[in-house]
Protein backbone atom coordinates (compact mmCIF):
# COMPACT_ATOMS: atom_id res chain seq x y z
CA UNK A 1 0.00 0.00 0.00
CA UNK A 2 1.37 3.40 -1.03
CA UNK A 3 0.04 6.37 0.94
CA UNK A 4 2.39 8.93 -0.60
CA UNK A 5 0.77 12.39 -0.80
CA UNK A 6 -2.20 11.14 1.25
CA UNK A 7 -3.34 12.67 4.50
CA UNK A 8 -4.39 10.21 7.20
CA UNK A 9 -6.18 11.15 10.41
CA UNK A 10 -5.81 8.62 13.23
CA UNK A 11 -8.47 8.98 15.94
CA UNK A 12 -7.58 7.58 19.35
CA UNK A 13 -4.17 7.44 21.04
CA UNK A 14 -4.38 3.83 22.20
CA UNK A 15 -2.10 0.96 21.26
CA UNK A 16 -3.87 0.42 17.91
CA UNK A 17 -3.85 4.12 17.08
CA UNK A 18 -0.14 4.39 17.80
CA UNK A 19 0.64 1.43 15.56
CA UNK A 20 -1.59 2.67 12.74
CA UNK A 21 -0.08 6.16 12.88
CA UNK A 22 3.50 4.86 12.73
CA UNK A 23 2.72 2.49 9.89
CA UNK A 24 0.77 5.05 7.84
CA UNK A 25 3.74 7.41 8.20
CA UNK A 26 6.14 4.68 6.97
CA UNK A 27 3.88 4.16 3.98
CA UNK A 28 4.32 7.79 2.96
CA UNK A 29 1.28 9.55 4.43
CA UNK A 30 1.10 12.86 6.23
CA UNK A 31 -0.34 11.66 9.54
CA UNK A 32 -2.26 13.49 12.24
CA UNK A 33 -3.13 11.72 15.50
CA UNK A 34 -6.10 13.16 17.39
CA UNK A 35 -7.34 12.26 20.85
CA UNK A 36 -9.90 14.06 23.00
CA UNK A 37 -7.82 13.48 26.13
CA UNK A 38 -5.09 15.76 27.43
CA UNK A 39 -1.51 14.53 27.07
CA UNK A 40 -1.11 13.73 30.77
CA UNK A 41 -4.02 11.28 30.49
CA UNK A 42 -2.48 9.30 27.62
CA UNK A 43 -0.54 6.21 28.68
CA UNK A 44 1.87 6.07 25.76
CA UNK A 45 4.87 8.24 24.97
CA UNK A 46 3.79 10.70 22.29
CA UNK A 47 7.39 11.78 21.72
CA UNK A 48 7.93 8.53 19.81
CA UNK A 49 5.31 9.56 17.28
CA UNK A 50 6.48 13.16 17.14
CA UNK A 51 10.01 11.94 16.41
CA UNK A 52 8.58 9.87 13.55
CA UNK A 53 6.97 12.97 12.05
CA UNK A 54 3.38 12.40 13.20
CA UNK A 55 1.47 15.57 14.09
CA UNK A 56 -0.32 15.31 17.45
CA UNK A 57 -3.51 17.30 18.13
CA UNK A 58 -5.12 16.73 21.54
CA UNK A 59 -8.24 18.02 23.24
CA UNK A 60 -11.57 19.08 21.69
CA UNK A 61 -11.93 17.52 18.23
CA UNK A 62 -13.03 20.23 15.81
CA UNK A 63 -14.39 19.31 12.38
CA UNK A 64 -11.51 21.26 10.84
CA UNK A 65 -9.35 18.20 11.68
CA UNK A 66 -10.96 16.61 8.60
CA UNK A 67 -9.81 19.26 6.14
CA UNK A 68 -7.77 17.62 3.38
CA UNK A 69 -8.02 14.16 4.97
CA UNK A 70 -8.08 11.18 2.61
CA UNK A 71 -8.68 8.47 5.22
CA UNK A 72 -9.52 8.23 8.91
CA UNK A 73 -8.24 5.29 10.99
CA UNK A 74 -10.10 4.61 14.23
CA UNK A 75 -8.92 2.99 17.46
CA UNK A 76 -11.34 0.35 18.84
CA UNK A 77 -12.11 2.38 21.97
CA UNK A 78 -13.51 5.24 19.86
CA UNK A 79 -17.20 4.73 18.91
CA UNK A 80 -18.36 5.67 15.43
CA UNK A 81 -21.08 7.85 16.90
CA UNK A 82 -18.73 10.65 17.99
CA UNK A 83 -19.36 13.92 16.04
CA UNK A 84 -15.92 13.95 14.38
CA UNK A 85 -16.41 10.54 12.77
CA UNK A 86 -19.99 11.26 11.80
CA UNK A 87 -18.77 14.42 10.09
CA UNK A 88 -16.10 12.38 8.27
CA UNK A 89 -18.75 9.95 7.02
CA UNK A 90 -20.93 12.85 5.80
CA UNK A 91 -17.93 14.24 3.90
CA UNK A 92 -17.38 10.89 2.22
CA UNK A 93 -14.03 10.29 3.93
CA UNK A 94 -13.33 6.56 4.32
CA UNK A 95 -13.42 5.64 8.02
CA UNK A 96 -11.62 2.38 8.82
CA UNK A 97 -10.72 0.37 11.86
CA UNK A 98 -7.10 -0.56 12.50
CA UNK A 99 -7.92 -4.21 11.77
CA UNK A 100 -9.38 -3.31 8.37
CA UNK A 101 -6.23 -1.30 7.66
CA UNK A 102 -4.29 -4.44 8.61
CA UNK A 103 -6.40 -6.60 6.29
CA UNK A 104 -5.63 -4.29 3.37
CA UNK A 105 -1.92 -4.60 4.13
CA UNK A 106 -1.91 -8.38 4.64
CA UNK A 107 -0.22 -10.64 2.10
CA UNK A 108 -0.69 -13.89 4.01
CA UNK A 109 -3.95 -15.55 5.19
CA UNK A 110 -5.75 -14.19 8.24
CA UNK A 111 -7.60 -16.56 10.57
CA UNK A 112 -9.89 -14.53 12.85
CA UNK A 113 -11.70 -15.39 16.08
CA UNK A 114 -14.44 -13.47 17.87
CA UNK A 115 -16.96 -14.18 20.64
CA UNK A 116 -17.97 -12.77 23.99
CA UNK A 117 -15.76 -15.12 25.98
CA UNK A 118 -12.77 -17.34 25.26
CA UNK A 119 -11.20 -15.31 22.45
CA UNK A 120 -7.75 -14.86 23.94
CA UNK A 121 -7.36 -18.48 25.02
CA UNK A 122 -8.55 -19.73 21.62
CA UNK A 123 -6.35 -17.32 19.66
CA UNK A 124 -3.26 -18.05 21.76
CA UNK A 125 -3.78 -21.79 21.33
CA UNK A 126 -4.53 -21.39 17.61
CA UNK A 127 -1.28 -19.46 17.13
CA UNK A 128 0.64 -22.39 18.64
CA UNK A 129 -1.27 -24.92 16.52
CA UNK A 130 -0.47 -22.96 13.36
CA UNK A 131 3.23 -23.15 14.19
CA UNK A 132 2.94 -26.85 13.36
CA UNK A 133 2.19 -25.70 9.78
CA UNK A 134 4.17 -22.47 9.29
CA UNK A 135 7.52 -21.17 10.52
CA UNK A 136 6.13 -17.62 10.67
CA UNK A 137 2.86 -17.04 12.55
CA UNK A 138 1.52 -13.67 13.64
CA UNK A 139 -0.88 -13.28 16.57
CA UNK A 140 -2.54 -9.89 17.02
CA UNK A 141 -5.67 -7.78 17.31
CA UNK A 142 -7.64 -7.48 20.53
CA UNK A 143 -5.05 -9.67 22.26
CA UNK A 144 -2.81 -6.65 22.89
CA UNK A 145 -0.62 -6.64 19.77
CA UNK A 146 -1.80 -4.37 16.92
CA UNK A 147 -2.88 -6.48 13.96
CA UNK A 148 -1.32 -4.11 11.43
CA UNK A 149 2.11 -4.66 12.98
CA UNK A 150 1.73 -8.44 12.82
CA UNK A 151 0.60 -8.67 9.20
CA UNK A 152 3.54 -6.52 8.13
CA UNK A 153 5.93 -8.68 10.15
CA UNK A 154 4.54 -11.88 8.61
CA UNK A 155 4.62 -10.49 5.07
CA UNK A 156 3.80 -13.09 2.43
CA UNK A 157 4.95 -16.03 4.56
CA UNK A 158 2.92 -18.05 7.04
CA UNK A 159 -0.34 -16.69 8.44
CA UNK A 160 -1.73 -14.28 11.02
CA UNK A 161 -4.17 -15.28 13.77
CA UNK A 162 -6.42 -12.40 14.85
CA UNK A 163 -8.49 -11.84 17.97
CA UNK A 164 -11.35 -9.57 16.94
CA UNK A 165 -13.72 -7.67 19.23
CA UNK A 166 -17.09 -6.10 18.44
CA UNK A 167 -15.45 -2.69 18.88
CA UNK A 168 -12.98 -3.46 16.09
CA UNK A 169 -15.76 -4.55 13.74
CA UNK A 170 -17.80 -1.39 14.25
CA UNK A 171 -15.70 0.62 11.77
CA UNK A 172 -14.93 -2.34 9.47
CA UNK A 173 -16.72 -2.99 6.19
CA UNK A 174 -14.40 -5.12 4.08
CA UNK A 175 -12.50 -7.23 6.60
CA UNK A 176 -12.33 -10.71 5.05
CA UNK A 177 -10.52 -13.52 6.91
CA UNK A 178 -10.04 -16.79 5.05
CA UNK A 179 -11.22 -18.64 8.15
CA UNK A 180 -13.44 -17.02 10.79
CA UNK A 181 -14.67 -18.43 14.09
CA UNK A 182 -17.45 -17.19 16.39
CA UNK A 183 -17.25 -18.82 19.82
CA UNK A 184 -20.38 -17.54 21.59
CA UNK A 185 -22.60 -14.50 22.04
CA UNK A 186 -23.86 -13.43 25.46
CA UNK A 187 -24.93 -9.99 26.74
CA UNK A 188 -21.91 -7.68 26.88
CA UNK A 189 -20.91 -4.21 25.68
CA UNK A 190 -24.58 -3.26 25.41
CA UNK A 191 -23.73 0.26 26.63
CA UNK A 192 -21.45 0.72 23.59
CA UNK A 193 -23.69 -0.92 20.98
CA UNK A 194 -27.14 -0.12 22.37
CA UNK A 195 -28.59 -3.63 22.32
CA UNK A 196 -27.67 -7.31 22.21
CA UNK A 197 -28.98 -7.44 18.63
CA UNK A 198 -26.57 -4.75 17.46
CA UNK A 199 -23.73 -6.38 19.40
CA UNK A 200 -24.40 -9.63 17.55
CA UNK A 201 -24.49 -7.76 14.23
CA UNK A 202 -20.98 -6.49 14.96
CA UNK A 203 -19.85 -10.08 15.53
CA UNK A 204 -21.46 -11.20 12.26
CA UNK A 205 -19.53 -8.58 10.29
CA UNK A 206 -16.53 -10.86 10.80
CA UNK A 207 -17.81 -13.23 8.10
CA UNK A 208 -20.03 -10.92 6.06
CA UNK A 209 -17.53 -10.78 3.17
CA UNK A 210 -16.74 -14.47 3.12
CA UNK A 211 -17.61 -16.71 0.16
CA UNK A 212 -18.04 -20.47 -0.24
CA UNK A 213 -14.25 -20.71 -0.64
CA UNK A 214 -13.84 -19.49 2.97
CA UNK A 215 -14.59 -21.32 6.21
CA UNK A 216 -16.74 -20.24 9.14
CA UNK A 217 -16.36 -22.16 12.42
CA UNK A 218 -19.41 -21.87 14.69
CA UNK A 219 -20.38 -23.12 18.15
CA UNK A 220 -23.24 -25.57 17.58
CA UNK A 221 -24.16 -25.44 21.30
CA UNK A 222 -24.77 -21.66 21.35
CA UNK A 223 -28.14 -20.63 19.90
CA UNK A 224 -26.85 -17.27 18.71
CA UNK A 225 -23.82 -18.63 16.88
CA UNK A 226 -25.59 -21.70 15.53
CA UNK A 227 -28.18 -19.49 13.85
CA UNK A 228 -25.45 -17.56 12.05
CA UNK A 229 -25.00 -20.43 9.60
CA UNK A 230 -28.26 -19.42 7.89
CA UNK A 231 -26.89 -15.91 7.18
CA UNK A 232 -23.39 -16.90 6.05
CA UNK A 233 -22.11 -17.54 2.53
CA UNK A 234 -19.13 -19.48 3.89
CA UNK A 235 -18.48 -23.20 4.15
CA UNK A 236 -19.64 -24.01 7.69
CA UNK A 237 -17.76 -26.13 10.21
CA UNK A 238 -19.52 -26.54 13.56
CA UNK A 239 -17.91 -27.52 16.85
CA UNK A 240 -19.74 -28.98 19.83
CA UNK A 241 -18.90 -30.12 23.35
CA UNK A 242 -22.35 -31.66 23.84
CA UNK A 243 -23.35 -33.24 20.51
CA UNK A 244 -21.84 -35.76 18.13
CA UNK A 245 -21.87 -34.00 14.78
CA UNK A 246 -22.17 -35.44 11.30
CA UNK A 247 -19.32 -33.09 10.39
CA UNK A 248 -17.12 -30.79 12.46
CA UNK A 249 -15.13 -30.90 15.71
CA UNK A 250 -16.74 -32.54 18.74
CA UNK A 251 -16.25 -34.82 21.74
CA UNK A 252 -16.86 -38.55 21.26
CA UNK A 253 -16.10 -41.10 23.98
CA UNK A 254 -14.30 -38.36 25.97
CA UNK A 255 -12.00 -37.65 23.00
CA UNK A 256 -11.72 -34.56 20.83
CA UNK A 257 -12.28 -35.64 17.23
CA UNK A 258 -12.71 -34.02 13.83
CA UNK A 259 -15.04 -35.50 11.25
CA UNK A 260 -14.62 -33.91 7.82
CA UNK A 261 -15.60 -35.07 4.34
CA UNK A 262 -16.46 -38.53 5.60
CA UNK A 263 -13.23 -39.15 7.55
CA UNK A 264 -12.94 -39.10 11.36
CA UNK A 265 -9.66 -37.95 12.92
CA UNK A 266 -9.08 -38.54 16.67
CA UNK A 267 -7.03 -35.71 18.23
CA UNK A 268 -6.62 -36.45 21.96
CA UNK A 269 -8.57 -37.44 25.09
CA UNK A 270 -10.22 -34.51 26.84
CA UNK A 271 -8.58 -35.38 30.16
CA UNK A 272 -5.15 -34.77 28.58
CA UNK A 273 -5.93 -31.06 28.16
CA UNK A 274 -4.08 -28.92 30.70
CA UNK A 275 -6.62 -26.09 30.57
CA UNK A 276 -9.44 -26.40 33.10
CA UNK A 277 -13.22 -26.33 32.58
CA UNK A 278 -15.85 -27.23 30.02
CA UNK A 279 -15.57 -23.81 28.37
CA UNK A 280 -11.91 -24.53 27.68
CA UNK A 281 -12.88 -27.77 25.96
CA UNK A 282 -14.99 -25.55 23.68
CA UNK A 283 -12.05 -23.20 23.13
CA UNK A 284 -9.85 -26.16 22.23
CA UNK A 285 -12.48 -27.53 19.83
CA UNK A 286 -12.72 -24.16 18.06
CA UNK A 287 -8.95 -23.81 17.77
CA UNK A 288 -8.61 -27.39 16.51
CA UNK A 289 -11.32 -26.84 13.89
CA UNK A 290 -9.69 -23.67 12.53
CA UNK A 291 -6.22 -25.21 12.55
CA UNK A 292 -7.42 -28.36 10.79
CA UNK A 293 -9.11 -26.32 8.04
CA UNK A 294 -5.88 -24.32 7.72
CA UNK A 295 -3.83 -27.46 7.16
CA UNK A 296 -2.67 -28.60 10.62
CA UNK A 297 -2.27 -32.37 11.12
CA UNK A 298 -4.29 -33.87 14.03
CA UNK A 299 -1.30 -35.82 15.39
CA UNK A 300 0.80 -32.65 15.58
CA UNK A 301 -2.02 -30.71 17.20
CA UNK A 302 -2.27 -33.27 20.01
CA UNK A 303 1.19 -32.44 21.32
CA UNK A 304 0.40 -28.71 21.40
CA UNK A 305 -2.87 -29.28 23.25
CA UNK A 306 -1.19 -31.43 25.89
CA UNK A 307 1.43 -28.77 26.57
CA UNK A 308 -0.76 -25.63 26.47
CA UNK A 309 -0.97 -24.18 30.01
CA UNK A 310 -3.63 -21.57 29.34
CA UNK A 311 -3.48 -17.78 29.47
CA UNK A 312 -2.88 -15.40 32.36
CA UNK A 313 -6.01 -14.23 34.23
CA UNK A 314 -8.16 -17.13 32.93
CA UNK A 315 -8.74 -19.53 35.87
CA UNK A 316 -4.99 -19.21 36.36
CA UNK A 317 -3.59 -21.25 39.27
CA UNK A 318 -1.64 -18.90 41.56
CA UNK A 319 -0.44 -20.87 44.59
CA UNK A 320 -1.57 -23.38 47.20
CA UNK A 321 -1.55 -22.08 50.78
CA UNK A 322 -2.35 -24.35 53.73
CA UNK A 323 -4.09 -26.80 51.41
CA UNK A 324 -6.21 -24.10 49.71
CA UNK A 325 -5.64 -23.37 46.01
CA UNK A 326 -5.96 -19.74 44.81
CA UNK A 327 -7.13 -18.98 41.26
CA UNK A 328 -6.97 -15.73 39.29
CA UNK A 329 -9.86 -15.37 36.83
CA UNK A 330 -9.75 -11.59 36.54
CA UNK A 331 -10.66 -11.82 32.84
CA UNK A 332 -14.19 -12.77 33.91
CA UNK A 333 -15.53 -9.30 33.20
CA UNK A 334 -19.12 -10.49 32.69
CA UNK A 335 -21.48 -12.95 34.33
CA UNK A 336 -21.28 -15.55 31.56
CA UNK A 337 -17.52 -15.82 31.95
CA UNK A 338 -17.81 -16.04 35.74
CA UNK A 339 -20.45 -18.78 35.39
CA UNK A 340 -18.00 -20.80 33.29
CA UNK A 341 -15.38 -20.40 36.01
CA UNK A 342 -17.77 -21.50 38.77
CA UNK A 343 -18.77 -24.48 36.61
CA UNK A 344 -15.12 -25.56 36.51
CA UNK A 345 -15.15 -26.49 40.21
CA UNK A 346 -17.26 -29.05 42.05
CA UNK A 347 -18.05 -26.53 44.80
CA UNK A 348 -16.55 -25.25 48.07
CA UNK A 349 -15.52 -21.93 46.50
CA UNK A 350 -14.66 -18.75 48.37
CA UNK A 351 -15.55 -16.28 45.63
CA UNK A 352 -14.28 -12.72 45.23
CA UNK A 353 -16.63 -10.88 42.86
CA UNK A 354 -17.73 -7.37 41.94
CA UNK A 355 -16.14 -4.32 40.41
CA UNK A 356 -17.32 -1.89 37.75
CA UNK A 357 -20.92 -3.00 37.29
CA UNK A 358 -22.10 -3.72 33.72
CA UNK A 359 -25.71 -3.88 34.97
CA UNK A 360 -26.36 -7.24 33.31
CA UNK A 361 -28.95 -9.66 34.70
CA UNK A 362 -27.59 -11.59 37.70
CA UNK A 363 -30.20 -14.36 38.00
CA UNK A 364 -28.27 -17.28 36.46
CA UNK A 365 -25.00 -16.15 37.99
CA UNK A 366 -26.43 -15.96 41.50
CA UNK A 367 -28.10 -19.37 41.16
CA UNK A 368 -24.67 -20.88 40.61
CA UNK A 369 -23.12 -18.73 43.34
CA UNK A 370 -25.68 -20.17 45.75
CA UNK A 371 -24.98 -23.71 44.56
CA UNK A 372 -21.17 -23.66 44.36
CA UNK A 373 -19.78 -21.12 46.85
CA UNK A 374 -19.31 -21.26 50.61
CA UNK A 375 -18.56 -17.54 50.97
CA UNK A 376 -19.04 -14.47 48.78
CA UNK A 377 -16.66 -11.53 49.13
CA UNK A 378 -17.78 -8.41 47.25
CA UNK A 379 -15.74 -5.43 46.05
CA UNK A 380 -16.25 -2.28 44.02
CA UNK A 381 -19.31 -0.33 42.96
CA UNK A 382 -21.24 -3.51 42.08
CA UNK A 383 -21.14 -4.76 45.67
CA UNK A 384 -24.53 -3.45 46.77
CA UNK A 385 -26.41 -4.78 43.73
CA UNK A 386 -24.60 -8.13 43.90
CA UNK A 387 -25.43 -8.46 47.61
CA UNK A 388 -29.10 -7.69 46.98
CA UNK A 389 -29.25 -10.25 44.15
CA UNK A 390 -27.49 -12.89 46.26
CA UNK A 391 -29.91 -12.42 49.16
CA UNK A 392 -32.88 -12.51 46.77
CA UNK A 393 -31.54 -15.82 45.47
CA UNK A 394 -31.50 -17.31 48.97
CA UNK A 395 -27.82 -16.81 49.86
CA UNK A 396 -27.07 -16.87 53.57
CA UNK A 397 -26.43 -13.29 54.74
CA UNK A 398 -23.77 -14.41 57.24
CA UNK A 399 -21.70 -15.76 54.32
CA UNK A 400 -21.56 -12.43 52.45
CA UNK A 401 -18.60 -10.16 53.16
CA UNK A 402 -17.88 -6.67 51.81
CA UNK A 403 -14.36 -5.37 51.17
CA UNK A 404 -15.23 -1.95 49.78
CA UNK A 405 -12.75 -0.83 47.15
CA UNK A 406 -9.85 -2.82 48.62
CA UNK A 407 -8.53 -5.95 46.91
CA UNK A 408 -6.13 -6.28 49.85
CA UNK A 409 -9.04 -6.56 52.29
CA UNK A 410 -10.78 -9.06 49.97
CA UNK A 411 -7.70 -11.30 49.88
CA UNK A 412 -7.27 -11.05 53.65
CA UNK A 413 -10.90 -12.08 54.18
CA UNK A 414 -10.54 -15.00 51.75
CA UNK A 415 -7.37 -16.16 53.49
CA UNK A 416 -9.04 -16.03 56.90
CA UNK A 417 -12.13 -17.93 55.68
CA UNK A 418 -10.78 -20.61 53.35
CA UNK A 419 -9.99 -24.10 54.62
CA UNK A 420 -9.42 -27.35 52.66
CA UNK A 421 -11.11 -28.57 50.49
CA UNK A 422 -12.15 -25.03 49.58
CA UNK A 423 -10.58 -22.94 46.81
CA UNK A 424 -10.30 -19.15 46.56
CA UNK A 425 -11.44 -17.82 43.19
CA UNK A 426 -11.26 -14.25 41.91
CA UNK A 427 -13.92 -14.22 39.18
CA UNK A 428 -15.47 -10.75 39.34
CA UNK A 429 -18.28 -10.88 36.73
CA UNK A 430 -17.56 -7.17 36.29
CA UNK A 431 -15.23 -4.79 34.56
CA UNK A 432 -12.36 -3.41 36.62
CA UNK A 433 -12.29 0.32 35.92
CA UNK A 434 -13.72 1.43 39.28
CA UNK A 435 -10.53 0.20 40.97
CA UNK A 436 -7.95 -0.64 38.28
CA UNK A 437 -6.70 0.31 34.82
CA UNK A 438 -7.90 -3.01 33.44
CA UNK A 439 -8.50 -6.66 34.26
CA UNK A 440 -4.77 -7.34 33.79
CA UNK A 441 -3.81 -4.96 36.59
CA UNK A 442 -6.59 -6.36 38.78
CA UNK A 443 -5.34 -9.90 38.29
CA UNK A 444 -1.72 -9.03 38.92
CA UNK A 445 -2.56 -7.12 42.10
CA UNK A 446 -4.56 -10.14 43.30
CA UNK A 447 -1.64 -12.46 42.59
CA UNK A 448 0.84 -10.17 44.32
CA UNK A 449 -1.36 -9.99 47.42
CA UNK A 450 -1.79 -13.77 47.49
CA UNK A 451 1.96 -14.33 47.12
CA UNK A 452 2.58 -11.97 50.05
CA UNK A 453 0.47 -14.30 52.18
CA UNK A 454 2.92 -17.06 51.34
Amino acid sequence: MDLTNKKVLVVGAGISGFAAAKLAKKLGAAVVLSDAKAEENIKFDLQVLRAAGVEIILGPQQESLLDGVDMALVSPAVPLRIPLLQAAIKRGIPVKSEVEFAYELARAPIYAVTGTNGKTTTVTLLGLLMKTVYDTVGVGGNIGVPLCEEVVRVGDKGCTVAEISSYQMEASQNFHPQIAAVLNVTPDHVVRHGSLAVYQQMKEKLFARQTKDDYLVLNYDDEHTCSMAARAHSTICFFSRRQRLDEGAFVADDTIVIRWQGVTYPVLPVDELRIKGGHNVENALAAVAVAFLAGAAPEKMAGVLRAFPGVEHRIEPVVELNGVMYYNDSKATNTDSAIKALDSFAGHIVLIAGGDDKMTDLTDFMQLVCARTDALILVGNAAARFKEAALAGGYRPECIYEAGYSMEKAVELAHALAKPPQVVLLSPACASFDMFDGFEQRGRVFKELVMKLK
